[in-house]
């Protein structure tokens, strides 16, 4: 039998007191990439892998104009269009990326971005995290929840998982959290870690999901 304490009735109190909080203080919480059409959305997210929203927004305001369709990205010399997401870090990985997925859309999907889980995840670079925010804000499919680092560490912080895998994680909130709030949940609990807890070691006593749940004042650096 599990102690009482992490018993997923508790885990399920804690969470919807958490989001009541998150909800007042970040009602307006939304995904922050700069996009048009689900395939620029999709770049968006595939470049801002180990980038923040900020530089992304940054080179896709150049990106987007320069490749304005699915076979611009295709048919673009590797060379060039790495020169062109230079800034977002991990360009040669992510220009393969880019480039092999748009092949795969143009020739199995006649052009047009997947909108289920299975064919998104299918696509080179692309795991559950990416699809979960494309099929979220492109197509309104909710199927999970975007765990990135700022989901992850607010999660572990307040004690909604004892995992370290995305995937474990997502199961875990999944569970705590109603489907209806999913897409807004994880955009919430970024805005938390981005504006108010973020990563680097600090006094989070005074914070106030501290105030909700005490233990995360003193998670640190053990969340990391």
């Amino acid at each position: 039998m599990k102690p009482k304490n992490t018993s997923e009735k508790i885990l399920k109190q804690r969470a919807q007191k958490l989001l009541r909080k998150l909800n007042s203080l970040f009602p307006h919480a939304r995904i922050m990439l700069t996009h048009k059409n689900p395939w620029e959305l999709l770049v968006a997210v595939m470049l801002s892998a180990q980038c923040t929203d900020k530089k992304v927004n940054e080179v896709t305001k150049t990106l987007f104009k320069k490749y304005k369709t699915i076979a611009d990205y295709a048919n673009a010399p590797r060379k060039e269009l790495e020169r062109d997401i230079y800034q977002t870090g991990f360009y040669r990985a992510k220009a393969k990326h880019i480039q092999e997925s748009a092949h795969i859309i143009l020739t199995q999907y006649k052009g047009k971005v997947p909108s289920t889980m299975k064919e998104l995840t299918l696509l080179p670079g692309v795991a559950r995290k990416t699809a979960n925010i494309v099929l979220g804000n492109a197509f309104g499919v909710i199927e999970g929840i975007a765990v990135d680092t700022h989901v992850r560490r607010f999660a572990l912080k307040f004690g909604l998982t004892k995992h370290r895998d995305p995937n474990k994680i997502e199961q875990d909130l999944m569970r705590l959290i109603p489907k209806s709030k999913w897409l807004r949940a994880s955009y919430q609990m970024i805005e938390y870690g981005r504006n108010i807890c973020p990563a680097r070691k600090h006094n989070c006593a005074n914070h106030p999901l501290s105030k909700i749940y005490p233990p995360a004042a003193q998670t640190w650096p053990s969340t990391q």
